[in-house]
């Protein structure tokens, strides 16, 4: 298994999702037991990416006054975090390697989403990937894009490089766009619920499909 993940591309990649994980764990729990605020904050942030709301992320750090440094090289971790895993995970059991039930069903669904947006951005190459991960719509950002990215056969640094460029353009498009807000709408905070709301809706009846797949591949 070490061998495995230290020779492969999409080995290393995981295993860079570990590290990340590793060290927000860390940063997390010495954060608890000093009694910060910033940890909590930094979780609470991290699930919101969870979810898929990039932009819910941004929003609760600009709440807690956490300023545009912080915001942005925070938000932009946890993407390159939820990026390793999802993109290792997708290539691994697209080539049989991963044969769990769930990471099947949640890569089938990424894929479906990817195959909707892939033909229009091949023939953009990396400004298509760039554009479309730093786009603020539903189903775009650095999980789908890099994905879409490696069915179109683009060289990993290509594929990379252009989401993480996507994505970075769009967490400080974000912040300055709420702080803009901030500084002129006592109502941002109003604005925040609403894009989570947004965000979590469509992903309801995905999560009961998923829930029902599962129940019924272990019933069998």
């Amino acid at each position: 298994m070490k061998n495995f993940l230290l020779n492969t591309i999409e080995g290393r990649i995981l295993v860079t999702g570990f590290l990340l994980t590793a060290l927000f764990l860390v940063f997390v729990v010495i954060g608890i037991i000093q009694g910060t605020s910033g940890a909590k904050i930094a979780f609470l942030v991290f699930i919101t990416h969870c979810v898929g709301s990039r932009a819910g992320g941004i929003g609760l750090c600009i709440l807690n006054d956490l300023g545009p440094v912080t915001t942005i090289a925070l938000n932009f971790y946890f993407e390159c975090l939820i990026v390793c895993y999802t993109y290792a995970s997708f290539v691994l059991s697209t080539s049989g390697i991963f044969k769990a039930a769930w990471i099947k069903t949640s890569m089938r669904t990424l894929k479906e989403k990817a195959e909707e947006k892939k033909n229009k951005i091949k023939r953009w190459g990396w400004i298509g990937i760039f554009a479309f991960v730093m786009a603020p719509l539903p189903v775009t950002g650095p999980v789908v894009g890099t994905i879409i990215g490696y069915m179109i056969r683009m060289r990993l640094f290509s594929n990379f490089s252009a989401a993480g460029l996507g994505t970075l353009t769009a967490i400080v498009a974000w912040y300055y766009g709420f702080d803009f807000l901030e500084d002129r709408f006592a109502m941002l905070q109003y604005v925040f619920v609403a894009i989570c709301v947004v965000i979590i809706l469509p992903y309801l009846k995905t999560l009961k499909k998923f829930i029902n797949s599962l129940c019924q591949e272990s019933n069998e």
